[in-house]
């Protein structure tokens, strides 16, 4: 199935994919660490079933040098013993964060507090404002049908740059 629609190609769409990369560029260039930032983009992704987002974010981590076990364990990072507990934290904000929906509160205590052990207020607000921006990227690609499998690393920011 091809794209519905290239946001990149229409002014509009370009204009607000340069400020959405800023918003994402801010949060790159956070104290919230790297590996810990893919780890969260992909595991909401695959939550959302946003194809392209799980490639970008798979090979963008993998560049970064991010191992294949741990890139292939992120969805099921609660079986696995290759995540720290700020991770672990970051992981379970992610997936709560995400599936607002699916719990009362959103974001339960414990989840926060885990969170509030391992992460200063900037690597929060970063932490927090990244979950959203993810779930933004998410819903963008999958409603134009934007498909995985032909992202290279440094690509989004060479299209919006």
């Amino acid at each position: 199935m091809d794209a519905r629609f290239n946001l990149f190609e229409n002014e509009f769409g370009a204009r607000f994919s340069k400020r959405f990369a800023n918003a994402g560029l801010l949060i790159h260039q956070s104290s919230l660490p790297k590996s810990t930032q893919e780890l969260v983009s992909l595991r909401a992704s695959q939550i959302n079933g946003c194809g392209w987002c799980i490639d970008m974010h798979t090979k963008e981590a993998a560049a970064a040098g991010e191992t294949a076990v741990r890139l292939g364990l992120v969805a099921a990072w609660r079986e696995s013993t290759v995540f720290t507990e700020a991770e672990q934290a970051a992981l379970a904000l992610a997936e709560e964060g995400t599936r607002l929906a699916d719990a009362y509160d959103g974001v339960s205590d414990e989840t926060w507090a885990r969170v509030r052990k391992h992460y200063d207020d900037d690597q929060i607000a970063a932490l927090v404002s990244l979950v959203a921006l993810i779930n933004a990227a998410n819903r963008l690609a999958v409603i134009v049908h934007q498909r995985g499998g032909s992202y290279e690393p440094g690509m989004f920011a060479a299209a919006v740059g």
